[in-house]
């Protein structure tokens, strides 16, 4: 499968620890889920963008002039070079993100790569789908992120902590509420009552440029 690249563009990070830190982002097309919140549906299909060899993707990061680089989708561990592609990013220099949906294994992703793992909760309709087997795989740098419909999701997320012991195995653990569905107040309340041991995160790129795509 070639890698299809949707967008290459530099911008602030909008979310994870990293939130605020000037950032190159590579965008792969495809993805294997349909979250129901989803807000890069131009990058779903396999076949969106333009076929792009490794090469290519790398001397994009280069040429961008920035030393922190996140590959996102689409999904991008369905695309078997990602792996690759993190490697040759990591040997030229860069500090690399990977934003994965949490349904394929990170387990041929370098070590060094810092994953911005998802778990998806039942708002998004693909709950099934998380492969629990990633949080035994988690290097300390790694995240998992939590996005918010609503209170059921909220306690699901308390659920996954408790079941597999994450508040131990990964120090960085996220919570951010689905933009339009979730309001900022009634999530921080949440987590405040509930002592839960996440950071809660909003989208900063949203409130700057809104749902535009390439920013």
């Amino acid at each position: 499968m070639p890698v299809h690249l949707v967008e290459s563009f530099t911008s602030l990070q909008g979310e994870s620890t990293h939130a605020g830190r000037v950032c190159h982002f590579l965008r792969l097309a495809g993805c294997n889920l349909d979250c129901s919140y989803c807000d890069t549906r131009y990058g779903r299909s396999f076949e969106a963008g333009r076929p792009a060899a490794v090469d290519e993707l790398v001397k994009l990061a280069l040429d961008s002039g920035v030393k922190l680089v996140e590959i996102t989708g689409g999904e991008p561990l369905a695309t078997p070079e990602t792996p690759e592609l993190c490697r040759r990013l990591l040997d030229a220099g860069f500090e690399v993100l990977l934003e994965t949906n949490g349904s394929f294994s990170i387990a041929a992703v370098p070590r060094e790569v810092r994953k911005i793992l998802d778990c998806k909760l039942p708002g998004s309709g693909m709950f099934a789908a998380n492969d629990f087997v990633n949080y035994e795989l988690l290097a300390p740098h790694d995240e998992i992120k939590f996005v918010i419909s609503d209170r059921i999701d909220f306690d699901c997320m308390l659920e996954v902590i408790r079941k597999y012991d994450l508040e131990r195995k990964c120090r960085n653990l996220l919570a951010s509420p689905v933009w339009g569905r979730v309001e900022f107040a009634a999530l921080a309340a949440w987590i405040v009552d509930a002592r839960a041991p996440v950071r809660m995160q909003l989208q900063m790129h949203k409130q700057i440029w809104g749902d535009r795509p390439g920013v």
